[in-house]
C-alpha cells in the first residue's frame, strides 16, 4: 500500500431510528463520529414487507400525488 494515499479507517457510532447503537469501522467523519439513520433495515419497506409508509420529505409524495389525482394508466 502506498503512504498517504488512503482514507483514515477508524471506528464511529452507528445510532439506528429505534435507539439502537453499534460500533463499526468506517471512513466516515472522524474518530468517534456518530452516524444518525433516517432510514435502516428495521424501518425500510425493501426489508419490511412494506408496511410502513416513508417519510415526505419536502412534500414531494403529496405533490405526486396531487399531480396524478384522478390519473387512470391505459
Amino acid at each position: 500500500m502506498k503512504n498517504g494515499i488512503h482514507p483514515d479507517y477508524h471506528t464511529i457510532k452507528v445510532v439506528m431510528t429505534n435507539g439502537t447503537e453499534y460500533l463499526t469501522k468506517s471512513t466516515y467523519g472522524e474518530e468517534g463520529a456518530v452516524m444518525n439513520l433516517d432510514i435502516d433495515p428495521t424501518t425500510h419497506p425493501a426489508w419490511t414487507g412494506g408496511t410502513q409508509t416513508l417519510l415526505d420529505r419536502g412534500g414531494r409524495v403529496s405533490r405526486f400525488n396531487n399531480k396524478f389525482k384522478g390519473f387512470i394508466g391505459g
